[in-house]
């Protein structure tokens, strides 16, 4: 469903990615930790197609229309409502007419933006402003997430709902990469491990029978060069 293959990249002199491979198939989550500047922004922006690598190569069955991506940016128009958004959205992904509501209503109430609604997005606070944007990248249905630090500006309770919305999602078969700081947060949706540092995956596992300790200490060896 999705899968890279030798990917490598670099920003003038100082390399990005080098030699990621990796897949995953319908239903896992990877999560992938390390320090700033190790490469998982770009790792995520050339799967998503916004970044063509200098080696290598990466693809997501059903091409960029099956990818929801949430990055640093949010992709929401300030000047429109949160409402207008989500149909701006789905819109450019042919979203039927039949289902553009029903989705719309389910997100918003999901993600606890229902009352705000009809608000322009630049009157919402910073955590709004994320769910607004978690509910514009699912609002075509897509078959991949690509989550860059998701749980940016969320209070404890939108954590946890975001969490178990992204559960489910795994649950009806979509593949994620998620990209966080926050071991905890991360491996509580994963299937796979991922350490990243200078564009390399040091260390690449299943999550099974590990827990956040044992996983916190690895990433921190990782990270460390031990």
């Amino acid at each position: 469903m999705l899968w890279a293959r030798d990917l490598g990249h670099a920003f003038g002199a100082i390399p990005a990615l080098d030699g990621i491979t990796f897949s995953l198939e319908r239903g896992q989550t990877l999560a992938i930790f390390g320090p700033n500047g190790a490469g998982k922004t770009t790792l995520l922006r050339v799967i998503a197609g916004l970044i063509r690598p200098l080696r290598g190569a990466a693809g997501v069955d059903g091409g960029r229309r099956a990818i929801g991506w949430i990055g640093h940016q949010t992709q929401l128009y300030n000047h429109l409502s949160v409402r207008e958004n989500l149909r701006f959205w789905a819109s450019l992904y042919d979203v039927p007419d039949r289902d553009v509501a029903l989705r719309e209503v389910d997100l918003l109430r999901r993600l606890g933006l229902a009352r705000q609604a009809d608000q322009q997005v630049r009157t919402l606070s910073r955590g709004q402003t994320q769910r607004a944007a978690i509910a514009r990248a699912l609002m075509h249905d897509p078959d991949v997430l690509l989550l860059d630090e998701p749980f940016t500006g969320l209070d404890r309770l939108a954590a946890e709902e975001l969490r178990g919305l992204l559960g489910e999602q795994a649950a009806a078969g979509r593949a994620t990469v998620i990209v966080t700081h926050n071991v905890e947060e991360g491996t509580e949706l994963a299937t796979d491990i991922a350490f990243m540092r200078d564009g390399r995956f040091v260390a690449y596992a299943p999550r099974a029978g590990r827990d956040a300790v044992e996983l916190t200490a690895a990433y921190r060896a990782a990270v460390a060069g031990a």
